[in-house]
């Protein structure tokens, strides 16, 4: 028998705790988790707003709006294909439509890069509402 407060301790092997990642590994998500930024519904909206204005952009902010656009299409796509949105015939043709548009450079003619500007911002806007039907992403205001 045993006596009252003492307590009884049965040993038994535990293995020896291993870190799911290498320190190489760690380092690579943590320099991903510093560089990643929050998707900015209102960002997008805006540079969305000034690809299809009915007053085309001044020709020194042609070059800013189109890398926003990339940057906004890539974003996009990625959220897209983590959700397994290009099972759905719109969205995976809209996905390859935003691949092309990211690839391609924008033109040297001012209105030919206001063009271009303007299908990117269709596709932006797009592959948005898409993914919102798809509920992968929620409403942007």
């Amino acid at each position: 028998m045993i006596a009252p407060g003492t307590v009884q301790r049965l040993t038994r092997p535990v293995p020896r705790w291993t870190p799911p990642l290498s320190g190489d590994e760690l380092a690579t998500v943590l320099d991903k988790i510093r560089t990643w930024q929050a998707f900015d519904g209102d960002a997008l909206l805006n540079d969305v707003a000034a690809a299809l204005d009915d007053v085309p952009p001044a020709e020194e902010d042609v070059e800013e709006i189109a890398q926003q656009l990339r940057s906004h299409l890539m974003r996009l796509v990625t959220i897209a294909i983590a959700a397994e949105a290009e099972q759905d015939a719109t969205a995976a043709q809209l996905i390859e439509q935003a691949r092309t548009l990211c690839a391609k450079d924008l033109p040297g003619n001012r209105w030919k890069a206001v063009g271009h500007l303007r299908r990117m911002g269709w596709a932006v806007n797009e592959l948005l509402e898409q993914l919102v039907a798809l509920r992968c992403l929620k409403e942007v205001a």
